[in-house]
């Protein structure tokens, strides 16, 4: 694949041809919206399928309720917002109507990380995983582009529990095709490599796969891991990546506490203690600004993970 030569898409235009493939083949798929159908593209389902589509307002905890009881009644809700506004206004109903229930409710978290860019903090979802990973039963999903978004929506009809999916507003580079492999709960191995690996998630893959690049050049070989589903997580890959590279780096577009990094810190530990490093947001709020100088202002790029990387092996010994 020739890096410097893709087409950008936006992840949510991926989420919304997913959900156009279930209703086109199902009756018991339903979508709901928080009034913003236009910006999680639920739109096309309106348009195309208006009988799967409902529009709850600005309501996010009635939302969650709503789909809980849809759930009951054997149906298969796709609950669609602002993923900031879902896991943190609705975090109630999340936890105790639809986790402790374990019921089949699929939570679409758009315009995640702070890439939202001009809408500031307020809209900036960057605890989001971490209040997803964090409840029983919730299976969780962060893919790295568009064509993993549609794989992911479609694949999820299929599982039984409760699915949060996280997926950014900006258009993101497409790195995988119709052909690329995708299983819920198995991490994708992007970039063979020895050196060090790193576990990436979102638009954070193809950050990674630049690093690769430019280390590639200075002789070191680095591993690239899509590790688009963080819970369950596969343990298999971390064990067999921190043993075979011996230093290991995550990078992803949100907190590192209680994120990807915490997901295989904690598995890492338990299994194969290795030197680590996380390219993240560390422990503060976001602000106004484009989405790639936000991304650069954050450390959330290529040069970053190289630094990392590089950090990592020093201290490999």
């Amino acid at each position: 694949m020739d890096l410097h030569n893709v087409n950008y898409i936006p992840q949510r235009d991926g989420y919304g041809q997913g959900l156009l493939a279930l209703c086109a083949q199902r009756q018991d798929v339903l979508v709901l919206d928080a009034d913003v159908s236009a910006s999680t593209r639920t739109n096309w389902v309106k348009d195309q399928y208006p009988d799967h589509f409902y529009n709850l307002g600005i309501s996010e905890q009635d939302l969650v309720g709503t789909a809980a009881g849809l759930a009951l009644g054997g149906l298969i809700p796709y609950v669609s917002t602002y993923g900031v506004f879902l896991s943190g206004r609705a975090f109630d109903q999340l936890r105790t109507t639809v986790c402790y229930n374990n019921l089949k409710v699929r939570f679409g978290g758009a315009h995640a990380g702070i890439s939202v860019g001009p809408d500031g903090a307020t809209h900036q979802a960057l605890e989001d995983i971490a209040l997803a990973r964090v409840l029983p039963h919730m299976t969780v999903i962060a893919p790295c582009d568009s064509e993993e978004t549609r794989k992911a929506v479609i694949a999820a009809a299929d599982i039984d529990g409760p699915v949060y999916f996280r997926f950014g507003r900006e258009a993101v580079p497409l790195i995988t095709d119709e052909a690329t492999p995708f299983t819920i709960g198995k991490a994708r191995l992007v970039r063979q490599g020895t050196d060090c690996a790193v576990f990436a998630c979102g638009a954070m893959v193809y950050e990674a796969l630049l690093a690769a690049e430019t280390l590639a050049q200075q002789g070191i070989s680095l591993r690239v891991i899509d590790l688009h589903t963080i819970k369950p997580l596969d343990e298999e890959a971390v064990l067999d990546a921190a043993r075979a590279c011996g230093a290991l780096v995550t990078a992803e577009e949100h907190q590192m506490a209680g994120g990807l990094f915490g997901a295989v810190a904690e598995a890492a530990a338990r299994l194969c203690p290795v030197p680590m490093e996380a390219v993240a947001v560390h422990d503060t709020f976001g602000e106004s600004g484009s989405p790639q100088a936000l991304m650069d202002r954050y450390g959330l790029n290529a040069a970053a993970i190289v630094r990392s990387v590089r950090w990592a092996l020093a201290r490999k010994g």
